[in-house]
């Protein structure tokens, strides 16, 4: 995975590589091509080989595992784990961020709220009345004085006895409670109190099902809640293995059922059955229960569930109905024979097994639609606020219903109060995805919701045309939405817009899209860690976005940009000394210092300072969360571009050439010096150029600062055979005596003077003149 910030410094360094070339053959140019040319070529090539900037990244690698580790660090944003060293600086270049719903912005914490029967709806103050109905029911089935709990099932006559006559609101109750309490896919757990690994082994042959020690699993949040609704009401699932499940009644008596067949979920089907023989009566029954797009053409005619679908959904609430289908003996025999004979074809195996269980799905008796809630996590109105402001274009792309997205993206302030919202009507043939496209297309900033198949038919006739619009809009909700689906916009905004995309999930169907933007937050949710650890950036809620971006992606970005163009300042100014020295002494191919100095420059010398730029900061943290606007900048890439990298170009050229003939003005006298003298101007300069980067000082940059200055000062005195030009050979060694004379010190200091003085007023008139967005913050 490789960042924007390194594809455009690969560029920049392309660019300096041009030069080099270029600045090479100028030189053997001007030499007259004497002699062997072409091996003067390839000198000059190696002695300005420092214009490639190699320890660039190494310095960016070190610099980003380091704001891996702060952010990691950050108490304000606990839990947050960095899995990738390379794009940290993604964080601060964001365009667009596309989310899922559940467990991303809610807490996937359901909270069963509604149960409608079709002629009467039950909400949370008058589940009480559901209770009695299911103790009466219970109870007149079951008489209190009769001890035996296997003749306990419910009485079926007057269902039998009249099938024409409504059924009275009780018996309807009685078997949509019954309904959601057996067609599940939840295990209870009981923990064992005592602890004792010798009691535990024996817990499950005397259970004692006491209410404390129970907990629910299952795969997705909605059933437990289901099932802990349905033991609210007074009948419990108090146990369950792969062949039966118990429940028990208000009274205390334990019912068991026989599990026949089950039909897990799935995103395709949208729905789940299962098949139980009631023990004691020896009744079969087929439940169902799933989203209604697939249950309406499932369940027997009715007048009221897509207007009480669409009711539920506008207050927020995700819908499932609940269905059922008596069977004999003899129909689920015949269905058993043709399911196992499906189960073991070997061609089109599933399309046979789905063949079958459909034939069952046919005219069931609708029995209730539930509705349940899931709550909004914390602060995600104020972070989705502030994400807009800071001029970030937020997509939610989720698998639920049109009416409960768009009631979500309400409540969380993804679309603000405001803002008209757009619902793309569902579209099947090219003609009305034009005329669809043509009535969106009239409206000016308004959000846009649209389903998945909508979407489909529109990316199929009028991608182009689709996608233009589309990134106009302040939000776009995408609705019913399947995981490749969700991929795929990610891939058409990156491939249409060239902006940088960022995707967050939670859950397992939301690792294509993470994986396919240039950056991927993972949230550790109720569903596992698919997400998290698949994503670059895993976070434990979804408010920790807003630090994220504003504070460590503006930071990396901005640290990353100035260091990388420091490291190439580096390499430029020396290259220009040894331009400068070559052309002085008739273009000889001569090295100015020797391979130690060379080396010591890039590390010891110049290592600490340049690398604490990595400490920088601009604002304070608050501040950019106070005002998110500033992230606005960030986006147009304006911290590193052709235009900052020849400002450092020509910076570098200009104090490279008034180093070097500085030092050959100064010294006509003492030329053996020029070595020593030049190097100390260069390095002192060096560090008053980081002095002059930094924004915002850190104690560490001061001990860094020093610390160079130490180190060079003390190799003066170790490394002075180095000092001399030619060496040994000219018998010039360094006297250490004249490091100390008064007239070094004042010609270094005057060459470093002229050097940096210039560009200190230059910085001190910009900042009065045309100061950036954030100083008019701090001052």
């Amino acid at each position: 995975q490789v960042g924007l910030l390194d594809l455009e410094l690969n560029q920049l360094t392309k660019a300096l590589f041009l030069a080099l070339v270029a600045l090479s053959v100028v030189m053997v140019t001007l030499q007259g091509f004497v002699g062997p040319w072409y091996r003067n070529l390839f000198r000059f090539l190696l002695l300005f080989s420092y214009i490639i900037p190699i320890s660039l990244r190494v310095n960016l690698d070190m610099g980003k595992a380091a704001y891996g580790w702060m952010i990691m660090k950050d108490d304000n944003i606990p839990g947050t784990v960095v899995r990738t060293s390379t794009i940290p600086e993604e964080l601060g270049r964001l365009v667009y961020l596309l989310t899922d719903k559940t467990g991303t912005l809610t807490q996937n914490e359901m909270i069963f709220k509604r149960l409608h029967l079709g002629t009467v709806s039950y909400g949370t103050d008058t589940m009480d009345e559901i209770q009695s109905h299911i103790i009466n029911s219970y109870s007149q089935v079951h008489p209190q004085n009769s001890g035996n709990s296997t003749s306990s099932t419910p009485s079926r006559k007057p269902q039998l006895s009249a099938p024409k006559v409504r059924k009275s609101v009780s018996s309807r109750i009685h078997e949509a409670v019954k309904a959601i309490a057996l067609c599940h896919n939840v295990t209870p757990v009981y923990e064992s109190r005592a602890g004792v690994s010798g009691e535990t082994e024996y817990a499950e042959v005397d259970q004692d099902f006491s209410d404390e020690n129970r907990t629910y699993q299952a795969s997705s949040p909605d059933e437990v809640a289901l099932v802990q609704w349905t033991e609210s009401v007074g009948l419990t699932l108090v146990n369950r293995d792969l062949t039966s499940m118990q429940l028990k009644t208000p009274g205390g008596h334990i019912l068991t059922y026989y599990i026949l067949q089950i039909f897990p979920f799935t995103s395709e089907s949208k729905r789940m059955g299962i098949i139980v023989r009631d023990e004691s009566s020896g009744e079969i029954t087929f439940y169902m229960k799933g989203a209604d797009i697939a249950m309406s053409t499932i369940v027997q005619y009715n007048d009221w569930l897509e207007e009480e679908c669409g009711n539920m959904a506008r207050e927020g609430l995700r819908t499932l109905v609940v269905a059922k289908k008596s069977l004999t003996e003899e129909q689920y025999q015949d269905f058993e024979s043709r399911y196992n004979q499906a189960k073991l074809s070997i061609h089109d195996r599933n399309l046979k097994v789905a063949a079958v269980v459909e034939s069952l799905e046919r005219e069931m008796e609708l029995l209730c639609l539930t509705g349940v809630e899931d709550q909004l996590q914390a602060d995600v109105r104020p972070t989705l606020e502030m994400l807009r402001n800071a001029g970030i274009k937020i997509w939610m792309l989720t698998g639920d219903k049109l009416e409960t997205a768009t009631c979500i993206a309400k409540s969380s302030h993804l679309v603000s109060r405001t803002q008209d919202i757009h619902i793309f009507r569902p579209v099947a043939t090219r003609g009305e995805a034009h005329l669809e496209l043509n009535a969106f297309r009239r409206k000016h900033d308004c959000a846009l919701v649209i389903s998945g198949d909508s979407l489909e038919v529109c990316l199929k006739y009028y991608e182009h045309e689709f996608v233009e619009l589309a990134c106009q809009c302040p939000a776009v909700v995408c609705c019913r939405c399947s995981p490749t689906q969700k991929a795929h916009i990610v891939k058409l905004l990156q491939h249409h817009t060239g902006k940088r995309t960022c995707a967050i999930g939670d859950g397992g169907n939301d690792v294509s899209m993470i994986q396919a933007a240039d950056c991927g937050i993972g949230i550790e949710g109720k569903e596992g860690k698919q997400a998290s650890l698949a994503a670059d950036f895993s976070i434990t809620q979804f408010k920790h976005i807003g630090r994220l971006l504003m504070v460590h992606g503006r930071n990396s970005y901005k640290r990353s940009a100035a260091l990388g163009q420091f490291v190439m300042h580096r390499g430029l100014i020396i290259s220009t000394m040894q331009a400068v020295f070559s052309s002085v002494f008739y273009f000889a191919s001569v090295p100015l210092y020797q391979g130690f100095l060379m080396v010591g420059y890039a590390t010891i010398y110049t290592m600490f300072p340049v690398f604490s730029l990595v400490l920088d900061q601009d604002v304070k943290p608050e501040m950019a969360l106070l005002y998110p606007e500033l992230y606005k900048d960030l986006t147009k890439g304006r911290s590193l571009s052709f235009k900052t990298f020849l400002i450092w170009v020509l910076i570098s050229i200009y104090q490279g050439g008034i180093l070097m003939y500085g030092a050959l003005l100064l010294f006509e006298s003492e030329f053996v010096h020029v070595v020593a003298i030049s190097f100390t101007a260069l390095i002192l300069t060096e560090l008053l150029m980081v002095a002059l980067t930094i924004r915002t000082w850190h104690w560490l940059m001061v001990v860094a600062e020093f610390l160079s200055l130490g180190c060079y000062v003390a190799s003066l005195a170790f490394l002075n055979e180095y000092f001399g030009i030619g060496r040994v050979s000219f018998g010039a060694f360094l006297d250490v005596a004249f490091i100390t004379t008064v007239t070094f010190l004042w010609k270094v200091s005057a060459i470093t003077v002229v050097s940096c003085l210039p560009l200190y007023i230059l910085k001190y008139l910009k900042r009065k003149f045309s100061p950036p967005s954030y100083s008019k913050l701090t001052s």
